[in-house]
């Protein structure tokens, strides 16, 4: 996992030059770039979102702080990266229409939670009592071939 996927750097490539085009200024850095990349390829390989997961796959070659430390303090344009990239798969799969739907689920977590962002008191329906947890919402963009999330 030291080299992303080629499919994923074309595909991060594409989207760095529809960001470039439609908001200029806001384009991706070369280590921006190289850094989705490989993060998207560990994505697809782990099926995680865990930066411990990428450092053991990578052998060692990419370490946990440094992963983390782009993630938290680059200056990336994430509201823009997931537009733009919605924008750019709608167009590869020439879809022209579909329906906005949200899509809401509970995640429980548990009882002390003080490091995980935005949680509440949530009924657990399994022991009768009380856990902390989180609502996820989503909005998705449901077409025929294909379901999107877009915000």
């Amino acid at each position: 996992m030291n080299a992303p996927a080629s499919f994923i750097k074309s595909y991060v490539d594409d989207l760095n030059d529809v960001l470039s085009q439609l908001n200029p200024g806001n384009d991706l850095t070369r280590i921006q770039s190289s850094w989705l990349s490989l993060c998207l390829t560990g994505i697809l390989l782990m099926n995680s979102v865990c930066w411990a997961k990428f450092e053991r796959a990578s052998l060692g070659n990419n370490k946990v702080a440094s992963l983390s430390w782009i993630f938290r303090k680059a200056n990336i344009p994430w509201d823009w990266l997931l537009r733009m990239s919605v924008i750019l798969i709608l167009k590869r799969h020439g879809i022209t229409d579909g329906i906005a739907v949200f899509d809401e689920s509970d995640r429980a977590r548990s009882q002390s939670t003080k490091r995980i962002y935005k949680t509440y008191k949530q009924k657990h329906k399994g022991s009768g009592g009380y856990v902390n947890g989180q609502t996820i919402v989503l909005l998705l963009l449901v077409t025929p071939p294909i379901n999107v999330p877009v915000g």
